[in-house]
């Protein structure tokens, strides 16, 4: 396996992302969309999550396709994003249809990002506007870091942020990865040198800093986002919200498959993932209409899934930049480059 010419989810053909985020307010929106209607499903594992539609995404529902999912901030005030998008896609007729009207189809999820610094004494909600820019920016290159729904991103010890990557399989079928960072966990190591991910890099995407040689691991460190963001309980403020994508021809149910099996990119680049306080979500599409032999060949799909979103991960955190106002320090500013 060797990453797609952009290292993005966009080297999927007829995907795009875009991304709109607001500085002062200190949180965003990404979209993924496509120039058609695309199979979607979802699988979440996290104890807090915050979504819009996905139970149309199920296998035995009645809707199989979705004109964009948008990955926002804002908490519950973000899903509002969902109807910016929906509104782009009306004023081009899209949608799913209903005698003479069209309804588009936008699952969403949020993360937690109204603590961290940023002016959120709106008088109107404003991720409808976001929903609706990030949408109308859509295209097959995007900004990953401090951008988009990772603006406001915040891991346990440093700024999270957007990440994505990419693989083309040996069959050259091609799966890629997008994903907003939020975590309760630690991205990396203690130390903050190394990535949880390493052993899952490609070149030197998120540095090439290489595996931690230490053992004993495993234990949360004390947490920097915790600290931060006193006297709120940091249990109830995150999540990792992620997007797994691939050109095979996937039914429902296989897209479910791959989204099941994409949450081990969760475990393998945060420590502790999948807690009670996070809504650890992956939304799992196929676009295109390269068939599949048989079942192992999904079990692969599956594979490169989840080693996408753990290097998207990893790159969200190694891509984000610094802000005025940040509560947390990036990635670049807090480990030894020694």
């Amino acid at each position: 396996m060797t990453p797609g010419p952009k290292n993005l989810i966009t080297d999927i053909p007829g995907l795009m992302v875009g991304n709109a985020q607001d500085d002062a307010l200190k949180s965003g929106t990404t979209v993924l969309t496509a120039q058609a209607p695309f199979l979607a499903s979802v699988h979440v594992m996290g104890g807090a999550p915050g979504t819009r539609e996905t139970d149309l995404l199920a296998a035995d529902k009645t809707v199989t396709h979705v004109d964009a999912i948008a990955l926002s901030g804002g908490s519950a005030f973000g899903l509002d994003a969902c109807s910016g998008v929906s509104d782009g896609l009306r004023e081009r007729g899209r949608g799913f249809p209903v005698g003479d009207i069209s309804v588009p189809i936008v699952p969403g999820a949020i993360l937690f990002d109204l603590l961290n610094g940023g002016d959120k004494n709106w008088d109107q909600n404003p991720y409808r506007t976001l929903g609706r820019a990030a949408f109308e920016a859509a295209s097959d290159r995007f900004d990953l870091g401090t951008a988009g729904a990772g603006t406001g991103a915040l891991a346990a010890m440093q700024k999270g942020g957007l990440g994505s990557a990419s693989f083309v399989l040996e069959s050259g079928i091609t799966v890629g990865a997008l994903v907003a960072a939020n975590p309760l966990g630690s991205v990396t190591t203690p130390g903050d040198r190394h990535f949880w991910a390493a052993p899952f890099e490609i070149g030197d995407e998120f540095g090439g800093s290489g595996p931690d040689p230490a053992a004993g691991l495993g234990l949360p460190q004390p947490s920097r986002k915790a600290q931060a963001m006193k006297p709120a309980d940091p249990t109830k403020t995150n999540t990792t919200i992620a997007v797994v994508a691939t050109d095979a021809a996937l039914t429902k149910s296989q897209c479910q498959r791959v989204a099941v099996a994409a949450h081990d990119g969760i475990a393998r680049a945060i420590v502790p993932a999948h807690t009670p306080g996070d809504g650890d979500l992956v939304f799992a599409a196929s676009v295109g209409a390269r068939p599949i032999a048989n079942r192992a060949e999904l079990g692969v799909i599956g594979n490169a899934a989840s080693l996408c979103l753990a290097r998207a991960i990893a790159r969200a955190v190694y891509l984000a930049t610094p802000a005025a106002g940040d509560l947390l320090p990036c990635w670049s500013g807090v480990h030894d480059k020694s």
